[in-house]
């Protein structure tokens, strides 16, 4: 009957009906470019004169970043051969005013961890698909600098500074991420307490606000944009170019790890060194909760400076907090560098038993987190969710977070490492946007955590989640004076009370350079065609 049927029926109306369907079924499954042109003439898409391209299917990658807990699919992604392609773009979707509801986000590596890089049935821009300018290094006069694309990797940055005998001052921990965007959050590490974040060494940036405009700014051409895009999480412009400082580089670092019971000694002794003269180039810390066979762990790139002690020390059950220094030094300063690192270490208040030390190329201690990266990679656990909690304290309340987070609320610091070192509020710039405490000195606490998705335990997402909500609602209730560094909230009241007092500053630069609120939407601070106030 089936076969009787189809024979009634002639062959181009067969012919019509087929590709009909093949037509539908390739629509559906978002895999070839016939769907494409209804959606690009939509919004006006093909009349935009680009050097790159825009692309509309293999938009997923887009939708994600290190967090691996948010998911917003993109309209589009802008893969930027020039400036002008970022500024044709959004100056496009501009004109198109709020009714487009269109939005507009800057991804480098995708390194956010909530969303921040993303824009639900938005466009987003590639930036390191923006390789120009190359990077350019200025070593004649007495303030070296480089030139680089707001897409450009630090470590590739370092790299090749390195080639002139140069590296910039202040670094993150880990150098697989874009300049804008830790330029756009503040870039932050053991060297901060001396250079300040990353954002306290730029002499000059390009950006495009979100009226599609190019433009050049520093402390003194239109340096209320300059300080508002420094740390402003994107809300302002898109860094598409930065002037960065550079100082002479070193040949080598002695990486050293030291190991205290005691957090008042502990803190006391990271504070002396963050505020003398003479002392270490670089001073982090973390903590240590429950950790068994801590030295053997340490043994494969450190050496204990008395193996006898060392190997009667045992740390299984305590809550231990270990100092990480660094000295720089040439080939040449060996032994003068030695003697200052004892003599710094002999201030010090550490268990005697704990001194481990390691002697790397700098760019090998700069690039250490990437090594862990390689591992991690290699067993499946570097793609996982990541509810990582960065918290800045001022330094009258640091004891009193760690005696009820350390003692009650962590139990164990097996799902990653808790970094915690101090800063000082001189190094930073106050007319830039980040929001930190008040007091001269203050603590980056970070609970880097990664959960497990087959896990039910500790490890579990929603266990992680909980734990970072008490902290949080502790600091609140314990009145600690804490900021949250690479803020996430999801209510416009929330954000008013992180900005405090330069709420209505944040506002009114939203409102001069990005007036329908288009850019950063994953940050969750303003909606377009919302009111600001």
């Amino acid at each position: 009957m089936r076969k009787q049927l189809i024979s009634r029926i002639p062959l181009k109306n067969i012919l019509v009906i087929r590709s009909f369907f093949l037509l539908l079924l390739s629509c559906i499954a978002v895999k070839t470019n016939l769907c494409f042109p209804s959606i690009s003439a939509s919004y006006g898409l093909g009349m935009l004169s680009l050097e790159g391209r825009l692309t509309f299917d293999e938009v997923q990658h887009a939708a994600r970043d290190f967090g691996n807990r948010y998911q917003f699919l993109p309209l589009a992604v802008l893969h930027p051969a020039s400036v002008s392609d970022i500024a044709v773009t959004v100056k496009h979707i501009f004109q198109k005013g709020a009714s487009s509801q269109l939005t507009v986000a800057a991804r480098g590596h995708g390194h956010s961890l909530q969303g921040q890089s993303q824009a639900h049935r938005g466009f987003v821009v590639n930036m390191e698909s923006l390789k120009n300018p190359k990077i350019k290094i200025y070593s004649a006069g007495k303030f070296p600098f480089v030139d680089v694309s707001g897409g450009e990797l630090w470590i590739n940055i370092l790299r090749e500074s390195l080639k002139y005998g140069l590296a910039p001052k202040s670094w993150t921990d880990y150098l697989h991420l874009t300049v804008g965007g830790t330029l756009s959050n503040a870039g932050i590490s053991g060297q901060a307490f001396r250079h300040g974040p990353q954002i306290s060494n730029v002499h000059q940036l390009e950006v495009v606000t979100g009226k599609g405009e190019i433009v050049k700014c520093s402390p003194d051409q239109n340096e209320d944009l300059f300080y508002s895009v420094l740390g402003g999480l994107g809300q302002f412009g898109i860094i598409t170019q930065a002037r960065i400082s550079l100082e002479p580089a070193p040949d080598m670092v002695k990486w050293i790890r030291v190991l205290y019971s005691d957090f008042k000694a502990f803190t006391r002794d990271q504070e002396y060194l963050i505020s003398s003269e003479k002392t270490f180039d670089y001073v982090e810390g973390f903590v240590i909760i429950n950790r068994t066979d801590l030295m053997n762990h340490w043994r494969s790139s450190f050496s204990p400076q008395d193996p006898v002690q060392a190997s009667h020390f045992t740390s299984s059950g305590k809550t231990l907090f270990c100092l990480e220094v660094a000295k720089y030094y040439d080939h040449g300063d060996t032994d003068e560098v030695a003697k200052e690192v004892e003599m710094l270490l002999s201030q010090l208040s550490y268990i005697s038993s704990t001194l481990f030390f390691s002697e790397i190329p700098y760019i090998e201690f700069l690039d250490r987190v990437h090594v862990s990266e390689i591992k991690l990679r290699s067993k499946g656990l570097w793609e996982v969710p990541h509810p990582w909690l960065n918290l800045l304290i001022p330094k009258s309340t640091i004891t009193k977070f760690a005696e009820e987070v350390f003692s009650t609320i962590l139990t164990d610091s097996s799902k990653g490492p808790i970094l915690i070192y101090p800063v000082n509020k001189s190094k930073w710039d106050n007319r830039t946007s980040v929001v930190i405490p008040e007091e001269d000195v203050f603590y980056l606490v970070a609970v880097l955590s990664s959960a497990l998705p087959s896990s039910t335990g500790n490890d579990e997402l929603d266990h992680i989640l909980q734990q970072n909500r008490r902290i949080l609602d502790f600091c609140k209730a314990a009145n600690l004076g804490v900021k949250q560094y690479l803020p996430h909230y999801s209510r416009q009241e929330e954000w008013k009370v992180h900005f405090g007092p330069r709420w209505e500053g944040f506002v009114r630069r939203k409102s001069a350079y990005d007036p329908l609120a288009m850019l950063a939407p994953g940050q969750r601070i303003f909606q377009k065609a919302l009111p600001f106030s």
